[in-house]
């Protein structure tokens, strides 16, 4: 409870952790103690609490020698990123790659490397891994570690747990599998806390389209866990095949291969996966900013479509705010006003509900970022434990 106070609200001193907690000042300080002598949380500077009284010294979550370990396997690329206790990188890289177009020994052989790399790298650096979060975008079973369906990857019933464990061949710290965009959704809420949001639908833009939905401050899982495939809600009036198989899906309409079709020729440098694709989205950007037709008319066209859906899950699940993630938050700030439009006149509440479209400061980062947060979990839930 006071490491998770911490880590939530801030740096506080013992009697501020007391009034927080409920709990009497000596209890405080003995927990205060061991969670010290864990090396879980540091001293500070003093704080003057009041007018009068001696000022109380500000306890800080810590942690630098202990981390979790994110991986993303995404439609692009596959990208590791550990985090410390406070929140600090201490390991991070990122290997472009055509997914899809690769078998998926190919990929499980390169997500082994990157992580035999990262662990190799904290090792040195004396920062013990407490976890390994994998983040595959499509339908999860984390309990046996599969990816049951991940259509934009071209991947079913693959166990990927227990193949990265086996490429591994080493003693590895727990390995889990959850969805992409339910962990940009833990680390969106993250960044959020400050602001007090408890409501919030992150939506992540590549090939496919997918949302983790935070409710009340939970995230939302549903009854069977698969909660947040809106990219294949039926929208398009065109039935234009998705690669679900289905219809007509959402991102048929807004999906990353949507915008690089409509804005750009199929031999078009924009299309190539070798490039990183922080690169290629730079490169429409800067079209769009040099007065390109063919380019903003397709923003025009997508930021269109990606209101109408916003609205639908605006209308549906009334959130305080809207994360618009992946590809978005590179290129979304020329189709914001836009969206913004089309969700206040669509969505049936008065201002639309109070819901705010924002783009993610963290782009890419953000599933990988959620996976370390999940790995680290394991601390926040038992810190003597470690």
């Amino acid at each position: 409870m006071v490491l998770r106070i911490l880590r939530d609200s801030g740096p506080r001193s013992r009697a501020q952790i007391a009034t927080d907690t409920g709990l009497p000042k000596p209890t405080v300080t003995s927990l205060v103690a061991e969670l010290l002598a864990l090396g879980l949380v540091r001293e500070g500077p003093a704080q003057r609490e009041g007018a009068v009284g001696r000022p109380g010294t500000l306890v800080h979550i810590d942690g630098r020698h202990i981390c979790g370990i994110g991986v993303e396997i995404s439609t692009s690329y596959v990208h590791v990123l550990a985090l410390t206790l406070s929140g600090a990188s201490a390991f991070e890289h990122r290997t472009a790659m055509a997914v899809a177009d690769s078998g998926t020994d190919e990929v499980l052989d390169l997500t082994a490397r990157s992580i035999r790399a990262c662990l190799a790298a904290l090792e040195r650096d004396g920062i013990r891994p407490v976890g390994v979060t994998l983040a595959v975008p499509g339908v999860i079973d984390a309990h046996t570690g599969t990816v049951h369906y991940a259509p934009a990857l071209g991947w079913r019933g693959v166990q990927v747990v227990d193949g990265l464990r086996a490429r591994l061949e080493q003693p590895v710290p727990p390995l889990t599998v959850e969805n992409d965009a339910k962990l940009g959704a833990i680390a969106e809420y993250v960044q959020a806390q400050s602001a007090g949001v408890r409501d919030m639908v992150c939506i992540t833009g590549e090939r496919g389209i997918g949302a983790g939905i935070i409710s009340g401050g939970q995230l939302l899982r549903g009854s069977s866990g698969f909660a947040g495939e809106v990219g294949h809600m039926p929208l398009d009036p065109e039935r234009r095949q998705c690669v679900c198989g289905r219809l007509g899906c959402w991102e048929t309409m807004v999906g990353l291969d949507t915008i690089l079709r409509l804005a750009t020729d199929a031999d078009d440098e924009v299309h190539d996966p070798d490039v990183e694709l922080e690169i290629r989205l730079a490169e429409l950007h800067s079209r769009a900013d040099s007065g390109d037709a063919r380019t903003r008319e397709a923003l025009s066209h997508v930021a269109d479509d990606l209101g109408l859906g916003i609205a639908l899950l605006a209308d549906v699940l009334n959130p305080g705010v809207v994360v618009l993630g992946g590809y978005f938050s590179h290129i979304g700030d020329l189709m914001l006003d836009r969206v913004r439009e089309v969700v206040r006149d669509r969505v049936m509440a008065p201002d639309a509900g109070g819901c705010e479209v924002v783009l993610s400061t963290l782009g890419f980062r953000a599933a990988s970022q959620g996976g370390a947060y999940l790995a680290l979990d394991v601390v926040h839930q038992d810190p003597s434990g470690i």
